[in-house]
């Protein structure tokens, strides 16, 4: 039935809705990995038909944080960085409420996904105290 609502973009039927926000994160992961098994690509490619639309960027949003936190994160940090000003609040919430968590894996990711260390980045975009309390959230030892 997923399919059949993306395929048919119904895309506001309860039934969608409910299905992506009702179930636990072991059940959305299990019911992603089975549409990608199922249909050969991901739910996520199959939602990108309408980039504009403001409800598939959410439903995409609520599935890459929940089955793929530290590549959602990622990129929140990677957008966040990206062009001439610093989006402060953005970077500044992923490293401290991510800081004794996860934030290693999203290092690793971000590492992975861009070839520069999250630490250099901040270090190079980034002065004075807010740059200090980043590198010492991030770890000391870059």
């Amino acid at each position: 039935m997923l399919h059949e609502k993306i395929t048919d973009k119904a895309y506001s039927h309860e039934e969608l809705i409910w299905i992506i926000t009702a179930r636990s994160k072991a059940q959305l992961i299990a019911t992603i990995s089975h549409y990608k098994n199922e249909y050969g690509k991901s739910i996520i490619k199959d939602l990108k038909s309408d980039r504009k639309n403001e409800f598939l960027v959410a439903l995409r949003a609520i599935i890459r944080c929940t089955c793929y936190p530290e590549k959602y994160l990622e990129k929140v940090i990677r957008l966040a960085i990206k062009g001439l000003r610093i989006d402060v609040n953005s970077l500044t919430r992923i490293v401290t409420t991510r800081a004794e968590v996860d934030l290693k894996t999203i290092e690793a990711v971000y590492y992975k996904r861009n070839s520069m260390s999250l630490k250099q980045v901040v270090k190079d975009h980034t002065s004075g105290d807010y740059k200090t309390m980043l590198i010492a959230l991030l770890g000391n030892n870059a």
